[in-house]
């Protein structure tokens, strides 16, 4: 017994001595400091994008116990708000919170790691990047720019925008002045209307001076909070360009490759962290915010009339096919996000669209 109890005893130390070892405790960098200033394309106060973009900051400032310090500026305190990627690519910024569909003037392809017109919904878009090719082929394509993406965010599904008129079919459409940028506003161009790329902090008074006729945004609850449906009287859905829009963080890659690999995996887990947290944070407020907008006796909220919206999915596949002909990382994109659409949209036919399909049957509410 004694002799057991010994043997007991002593494999149980050599177990303790050996899991230590073997498990040891990643060596902290105590010295390892770095200040980094973040900038954005929104106002620091705009709820979800730019409030998740400070909560992103201080969580990447308070999980590196300060070593890696964020100052977060807002869209044009630092930098003007379009002009986020360039500051970061030539370091006078270190990282910035955007949408990459803002830089299809670097290249179209861009667009397809914040949204695309008749492309992803949002855990499609996740699935795509984290367990798919995107974020390789995302990180291949920003490179030559210096830059090192990251997943920060995403609104889920939009809404397809507010007008002063209504739409009744495509000849609606014609010379339309509509904020929309982008692929999207691609499609909007070849369908006859007239796109235009402004800043969310300037959309309200472009939209209440007649310099634009309609805007996209994001969905109820950021719609709500800049008051579109003061000025706007027809709400129209779905946004038909963004089934989905995933915002990003950009980091400048001489500052990224100065982490430790420690740091780098702590920012790569905070950016994951607002990915999901900023999409749950969206299903909530805007299901809220979409049935307080629903008591103004002033407000059409409706589906796009058949016509326009056939054609908008339609022109869509065709202008997603065109950037495979640009070079080969934009076909390897293209390629690689044609088939995860399809097979994702021939499981969500029998899953989440028969599901969602079941539950308005059963509570009597109207599908369309």
């Amino acid at each position: 017994m004694t002799t057991r109890r010994q043997f007991i005893t002593g494999a149980a130390a050599a177990g303790a001595t050996l899991s230590a070892s073997a498990f040891a405790a990643p060596a902290v960098h105590t010295k390892e400091r770095h200040r980094w200033r973040m900038a954005m394309t929104w106002p620091k106060v705009l709820p979800g994008f730019g409030t998740g973009a400070v909560r992103l900051g201080e969580r990447i400032t308070k999980l590196t116990e300060g070593r890696i310090e964020v100052q977060v500026y807002g869209g044009g305190e630092l930098v003007p708000p379009l002009e986020v990627f360039d500051a970061t690519s030539d370091g006078t910024i270190d990282c910035a919170h955007g949408c990459a569909y803002y830089w299809t003037s670097k290249n179209r392809s861009f667009a397809f790691f914040g949204a695309v017109p008749g492309g992803l919904l949002a855990q499609e878009q996740n699935g795509w990047i984290y367990f798919g090719d995107g974020l390789k082929l995302w990180h291949e394509l920003a490179l030559p720019f210096n830059i090192i993406p990251f997943p920060a965010g995403n609104t889920g599904g939009q809404m397809g925008g507010w007008f002063r008129k209504p739409l009744h079919g495509l000849s609606d459409l014609k010379g339309l002045k509509m904020r929309i940028p982008g692929l999207g506003g691609e499609i909007f161009t070849k369908l006859g209307g007239n796109p235009q790329n402004i800043p969310g902090g300037e959309l309200f008074t472009a939209l209440q001076s007649g310099v634009i006729d309609a805007t996209e945004w994001v969905g109820p609850w950021n719609d709500m909070a800049l008051g579109f449906h003061r000025i706007a009287d027809y709400y129209y859905g779905p946004g038909f360009h963004e089934g989905n829009t995933m915002l990003e963080l950009l980091i400048n890659k001489d500052s990224y490759e100065a982490l430790s690999d420690e740091l780098k995996w702590i920012v790569k887990g905070a950016c994951a962290t607002e990915n999901m947290l900023m999409h749950a944070e969206y299903a909530a407020n805007n299901a809220k915010a979409f049935a307080e907008l629903q008591q103004f006796k002033n407000l059409k909220i409706d589906l796009y009339p058949d016509e326009i919206l056939k054609a908008f999915f339609e022109v869509s596949n065709d202008t997603l096919a065109d950037t495979a002909n640009l070079g080969d990382i934009n076909k390897r994109i293209y390629d690689s996000f044609a088939t995860f659409r399809k097979q994702s949209m021939g499981f969500g036919r029998v899953t989440d669209f028969a599901f969602m399909k079941g539950r308005y049957l059963s509570t009597n509410q109207p599908i369309c």
